[in-house]
């Protein structure tokens, strides 16, 4: 089968229309949607969209939740990150401090702390 479009890939399907930003925002899109990724649990590059914010692994066949586009969202990235680094904090505790409570604050900042009631509230 010959290549039918050069630049837009794709977006081709819109032909003209639409404007050639709104099409290159598609275009980002539809390729992340319609990718591959690897699977955290068997290894494998298997994993599909099968739905809005579901995909699946083709090797273990697991279901995720994840991003709409995406399988992560940067969100989720910046949020395992987070509970990753506080985590450590809580382990590196034994050293003369005592992190026994991690939680959110009414101000949405995440808190290391003592209590629940915290001078730092």
């Amino acid at each position: 089968m010959a290549k039918r479009t050069r630049k837009v890939g794709i977006c081709g399907k819109f032909g003209t229309r639409y404007g050639a930003s709104l099409r290159k925002m598609i275009k980002k899109f539809e390729e992340s949607q319609h990718a591959r990724y690897v699977c955290p649990f068997c290894g494998k590059n298997s994993i599909k969209r099968k739905a809005v914010g579901i995909w699946r692994c083709r090797g273990c066949g697991k279901n995720i939740a994840g991003g709409a586009w995406e399988l992560t969202t940067p969100a989720a990235l910046t949020i395992k990150a987070t509970v990753h680094r506080l985590k450590k904090v809580k382990v590196g505790a034994g050293k003369g401090k005592d992190l026994s409570l991690i939680h959110i604050c009414r101000c949405r900042r995440l808190l290391t702390c003592r209590s629940r009631w915290s001078p730092y509230h």
